[in-house]
């Protein structure tokens, strides 16, 4: 074996080396960003009025976050984003199984997904203002039906990846079928499962900031509205910026659960020891 000297001593060099150098690109691209967003108004290449420099679009966020309010909106996004994903995460997650364990059902129901998968979310925009008016249903018709799809596909195709040796193999030891959808299907779509819920998770977010944009639900996207109207690019800058961290934030959270539901997985212990 190599020794610390040797090509396994290498290549731990170079993980160590590659586990600080993207961290440090990333913030350097951030600063890059920062400097370019600070110079451009600052020299007449952009307005001023309609795009304010960094710094004043930082400061302005700074002090939006010592305000209750910001935080009640925030609060009702996130409301909003997490009960929109949830429900369709548990609709994608019992449909998707079912139908993906049975082959004549998901001939039958192809073309119907196929058709109602393209539609864009925000066409629901008129539907859900006529059923639920201002409220936050409006929200969440718009976040379940756009976050679904994203899961449901991806535990079609986990269904449809399970190993035919092994269940055969179950079959063959006299497991039932919910023993064979607990031992086989499931640990063999749950790597598909975690990304769908990831994507899911993003669109969602997506979803509800436009809704509450479009519709007026309470939320982020419509103090972003309400500052648009009001003329205050400063607090609109601002409060884009803070969608975008929690967008971050999300992110982070759901790709953490989704390393420690698949530890076990090949993908998580290889990123792991990399």
């Amino acid at each position: 074996p190599a020794g610390p000297q040797g090509p396994a001593g290498a290549g731990r060099r170079r993980a160590g080396r590659s586990g600080w150098t993207t961290p440090l690109l990333g913030l350097a691209g951030i600063a890059v960003l920062l400097a370019v967003w600070e110079v451009a108004p600052r020299t007449g290449a952009v307005s001023p009025r309609y795009l304010p420099p960094a710094s004043e679009v930082l400061a302005t966020l700074a002090e939006r976050v010592t305000l209750p309010a910001f935080w009640t909106a925030v609060g009702d996004t996130l409301t909003a984003w997490s009960l929109g994903l949830a429900i369709a995460f548990a609709a994608a997650v019992v449909l998707g199984f079912v139908v993906g364990s049975v082959p004549a059902l998901r001939a039958f129901t192809s073309s119907t997904v196929e058709f109602l998968r393209p539609i864009p979310s925000v066409a629901l925009i008129p539907l859900a203002v006529l059923l639920y008016g201002t409220d936050i249903q409006s929200t969440l018709l718009l976040v379940v039906y756009a976050a679904f799809w994203q899961i449901y596909i991806q535990v079609l195709y986990g269904v449809a990846d399970v190993d035919p040796v092994a269940e055969q193999t179950a079959r063959s030891y006299g497991l039932g079928r919910w023993a064979r959808a607990r031992y086989i299907t499931l640990p063999s779509a749950l790597p598909y499962l975690m990304t769908g819920l990831r994507l899911g998770a993003a669109v969602a977010l997506i979803l509800t900031i436009t809704a509450e944009l479009t519709i007026g639900t309470p939320g982020l996207g419509r103090e972003i509205d309400v500052a648009r109207s009001s003329a205050a690019y400063a607090s609109v800058y601002a409060l884009i910026v803070a969608t975008g961290v929690l967008g971050v934030t999300i992110n982070i959270a759901v790709r953490a659960l989704e390393r420690r539901v698949l530890r076990w997985h090949t993908s998580v212990r290889g990123e792991t020891a990399s």
